[in-house]
This record gives structure tokens, sequence and C-alpha cells, in this order.
């Protein structure tokens, strides 16, 4: 359980370093230069990544059940899963779902980890999932007192909107129907 919870601390450390400490994020990428901080930046991610890869899957082996949700809890988290992707792609494919949702990857980390809350009781799952949703919340809020750092994306077309949803329901199928179990070793259905 160390190595997540340490996991959880370096990934969510670097990534509210803006939440937090602005400035201090400013000023770090100004003396160290954009790309340096960047790679930094992406390296202590990585990092962190890593370990609550690593800390998920040793947990796993040896769990302690918090709660026990009810069967129907699964149903209401694969309805909450269904716009995750679509949400994902619409924020590197901007249109009208973009500009309608503000942050749509913040609305798609706030519905996966509260879908994976819904249907999982252990206390690395409460960990993982509660991490990120607390994080999302929490870096939405924040958003309001700070100034956003653009993001690469497309041009902003309505054709973007077909291409999030298209392409983020055909993700979710195939990670419903094969690649969870794939990647995670839990068959979803």
């Amino acid at each position: 359980m160390t190595t997540l919870i340490v996991g959880l601390v370096l990934f969510f450390g670097v990534h509210s370093l803006s939440i937090v400490n602005e400035p201090l994020r400013n000023r770090l990428n100004a003396s160290l230069g954009e790309v340096p901080f960047k790679g930094l930046y992406s390296l202590v991610s990585l990092v962190g990544l890593v370990l609550i890869i690593w800390g998920y899957g040793a947990a796993r082996m040896d769990p302690t059940v918090i709660y026990t949700p009810p069967g129907w809890l699964k149903h209401l988290s694969f309805l909450l899963l269904v716009p995750v992707f679509p949400l994902l792609f619409a924020t590197y494919f901007p249109g009208k779902i973009k500009a309608k949702v503000g942050h749509p990857m913040l609305v798609a980390v706030k519905l996966w980890a509260l879908a994976h809350l819904l249907a999982n009781g252990m206390l690395h799952d409460l960990l993982l999932f509660g991490a990120f949703l607390a994080w999302a919340v929490v870096d939405r809020i924040s958003m309001k007192r700070r100034t956003q750092r653009p993001i690469p994306t497309l041009p902003a077309t309505r054709a973007n909107d077909a291409i999030a949803v298209v392409g983020g329901l055909a993700v979710y199928v195939v990670m419903v129907v094969w690649a969870h179990q794939w990647l995670f070793g839990v068959a979803p259905v």
C-alpha cells in the first residue's frame, strides 16, 4: 500500500503545483526553461504513475474490504462511464462539446473516478479513485482563480464533435469488451 500512496503523492504533487502555488510553478518554468521544466514534470509524473500501477497491483493481492457495493451500482457505473472517452476526445478535438463542458478532461476524470468508486469497495480502490476524484474537483475549483495555459488541440470545428463522440464510444466499447480485461485483469462484464 505504501508504494501506491507514494505514487499518488508524486503524481498528484506535480499535477497540483498550479493548484497550490501557481507563481512557484511559473518561476520554475521560467528558471529551468519550458522544455526542461516539462521534461522534469513528465519524469516525476511517469515515476508516480509507475508506482501507482505497481502499488495498486500489489495491493490487489492482499485487499482490504471497506464496503461491498450492491450489484445495481455496477450498472450505474457503466452508464457513468459512457461519456468518459468522448469527453477525453473532446479535450483535443474541440467543438461544441468542449465549449459547453468547459473542461471535458476534468469532467471525464470525475465521472471515471466516481464510477469506479461506486463499483469497487476495496481500500486500494478508494485510495486510487478517491484521489483522482478529489484532485479533479479541487483542480476545477482552482481554475476559477488562475490563468489557464493553452493545451495543444486541433482547430475547433463542428466535425470534431462527431470525431469525439464516435471515436470515444468506439474506445469505450473496446475497453468494456476486451481492453479492460487485457490491461487490468478485470472483466467489467
